[in-house]
């Protein structure tokens, strides 16, 4: 069941990053000039209190951290990251291979 699960919100995510892929690209062509949607403009759509806890929460308990390397983080493209959490998703919920060579009980 959680491997269904896993495997079902990796498959969605999946698609949502191919869908931002889409748009930016078309988005991209329009305007003559690489364009993208970052993840803080996409997280700030959806919910802006939500980001700015998880902001304030990361500049609290990695602070060294903050500025070289966490704020860039939040200036990503927006299906690149999407995709990368649907991949470990998709990779959590898979099915085992099978043992070669051991006896089944």
């Amino acid at each position: 069941m959680i491997r269904f699960l896993l495997r079902f919100l990796g498959l969605c995510l999946l698609a949502t990053a191919f869908v931002f892929f889409v748009y930016d690209g078309t988005k991209s062509i329009a305007n003559h000039n690489l364009a993208y949607t970052r993840l803080d403009d996409m997280w700030a759509i959806i919910d802006q209190n939500s980001l700015n806890l998880v902001q304030n929460w990361l500049r609290q308990k990695f602070a060294w951290a903050w500025d070289p390397y966490l704020l860039r983080g939040f200036d990503l493209p927006a299906w690149g990251v999407i995709a990368i959490v649907a991949t470990i998703l998709i990779l959590l919920g898979r099915k085992k291979k099978p043992l070669i060579g051991y006896a089944r009980d």
